[in-house]
């Protein structure tokens, strides 16, 4: 599907109360959050990363999500309705630069030299962004990206304020096996491994440019929404005792207890990276991404948990990854509703709500 043919997104939005007291810059705009950001310093600009990249899986046509989201509507809203000033947003950054004449496997992952050089570019532009102060959002891409985008938030975090990072990972997949745990060699897998420190790397060609200030705490990792997970990434969340939320769990408690929960964890005084990853929706929902399983959040759920983490006010970056707009066929309309989910999506995290 072409980009092109994406038509203008809902106007999707939040049903959460509002608990912060409202801060001025916000009024004048019927669409604005009210929320008062704890952490950043020019709240009102949104830094914007656009990462047309789709070397950490196989599938190719994810790496024109940014340019059908862009396409949608998604920056004009941003700017427009929610009231924020658009910084570093004009262009979708393919790396073909980056991409070496050779790149073969290393202890089994695929693409390691193209995937680490990518990710460290974007951790600098993240970082580039973060550390003015702004909220960052990165259109992706597949979800290797997030080695890049909580690498430079993290890094900006701990200059800027002295803190440690928190990350909620929105997902049908935990991705924190390592190169010796995957059974695919797939990058997108292995992220959060790596951004933990439980996989690691000498040479800068294979991630050995991670440094402790991009890493993340696994005691400040939240994951929300799993339902498929390897036997390998069980032991490894087992034996580290991070924090999961599965379906069964929103199942069993309901969204707002789990939200409660995996942000009591957190704690109150932790900026947020929210990491989503659209296959965490339902396939009724978002049916043009690469691994799609059923039996996900409802689109309502993964608004809701944007909602919520935005009513904290201790955002301070997010990411929209594995949207594939080529993968459904000229006749169906799923490219179309996928875009319009992580439009939603993104709308909500950034302040967007009913009243």
């Amino acid at each position: 599907m072409s980009p092109s043919r994406v038509d203008e997104y809902l106007s999707n939005s939040s049903d959460a109360p509002t608990t912060a007291a409202p801060s001025p810059r916000f009024f004048g705009k019927l669409n604005t959050s009210m929320i008062e950001s704890k952490f950043l310093s020019r709240p009102e600009d949104l830094g914007v990363v656009a990462v047309g990249f789709s070397g950490g899986q196989g599938k190719p046509g994810v790496d024109a999500a940014p340019t059908a989201l862009i396409e949608s509507g998604l920056l004009t809203q941003l700017r427009d309705d929610l009231g924020y000033t658009l910084h570093g947003h004009d262009d979708v950054h393919f790396y073909s630069d980056l991409a070496p004449a050779q790149d073969p496997p290393h202890r089994g992952m695929k693409n390691p030299r193209a995937v680490s050089a990518v990710t460290r570019k974007i951790a600098e532009q993240v970082y580039a962004q973060a550390r003015e102060g702004r909220l960052v959002l990165t259109l992706g891409g597949d979800h290797s990206i997030a080695i890049g985008t909580i690498a430079g938030s993290a890094k900006a975090v701990r200059e800027r304020l002295g803190r440690e990072m928190a990350v909620i990972w929105v997902d049908a997949h935990a991705d924190i096996n390592t190169p010796e745990t995957s059974g695919s060699g797939n990058v997108h897998g292995m992220p959060v491994a790596f951004l933990t420190g439980l996989a690691r790397e000498e040479k800068d060609e294979f991630f050995g440019w991670l440094k402790d200030e991009h890493r993340i705490s696994v005691k400040k990792l939240v994951y929300i929404g799993l339902r498929d997970v390897d036997a390998g990434e069980k032991r490894i969340l087992r034996e580290n005792g991070i924090k999961a939320f599965s379906m069964f769990d929103i199942d069993r408690h309901g969204i707002g207890r789990v939200m409660e929960m995996a942000l009591a964890h957190i704690g109150s005084d932790t900026p947020i990276h929210l990491s989503f990853d659209v296959d965490a929706l339902d396939p009724m929902w978002a049916p043009s991404t690469g691994t799609p399983v059923r039996g996900g959040l409802t689109l309502r759920e993964g608004d809701f948990i944007c909602e919520y983490v935005h009513q904290t006010g201790s955002l301070v970056a997010v990411d929209l990854v594995e949207v594939n707009p080529t993968l459904a066929p000229e006749t169906d309309l799923g490219a179309h509703e996928t875009v319009r989910a992580g439009c939603s999506i993104v709308r909500c995290a950034l302040g967007e709500s009913l009243l």
